[in-house]
């Protein structure tokens, strides 16, 4: 049986909503720290051959920082309404040297050629753009017929 019409019990209710996932700038911050040191104290490890007899071999290269990765890590499903949200003005500044770090780690790790560069311009909206001018000029020539 349900409630019945016109109650008022979701008055009763301790607090509304769920909790903030970050009550703080600082926090979210913080967190997203931990998240840069995990990065780079876990670098993607590749197994390449050298040699004659084609030892194998670990190398480790760089992790880039990526929006996506820190959602993960963080176990949300999205930064943006922190990022779009009137509520969540305070954060904007953090989200914002978030951003500035990320972009940062990307671009001068493929300038660096640690990162594949093709990639990263594309992912950091950097593609070379080329625009072409055609002309077309047609030419009328008198008909042999005449």
């Amino acid at each position: 049986m349900g409630a019945p019409l016109g109650n008022q019990f979701w008055k009763q209710r301790s607090k509304h909503g769920r909790d903030k996932i970050f009550s703080s700038p600082e926090d979210l911050w913080a967190a997203a720290c931990e998240y840069f040191e995990w990065v780079d104290n876990n670098p993607l490890i590749a197994i390449e051959f050298y040699g004659r007899d084609a030892e194998r071999c670990e190398v480790e290269k760089m992790r880039p920082y990526t929006w996506d990765g820190l959602e993960t890590f963080l176990d949300i499903d999205s930064l943006r309404e922190y990022k779009t949200n009137e509520t969540y003005k305070a954060f904007s500044q953090v989200i914002t040297r978030i951003g500035k770090i990320i972009y940062t780690q990307k671009f001068e790790g493929a300038a660096a050629g640690l990162l594949h560069a093709n990639i990263i311009a594309r992912d950091l909206g950097l593609a070379d753009k080329k625009e072409v001018e055609q002309k077309t000029i047609i030419v009328e020539t008198p008909d042999d017929d005449e």
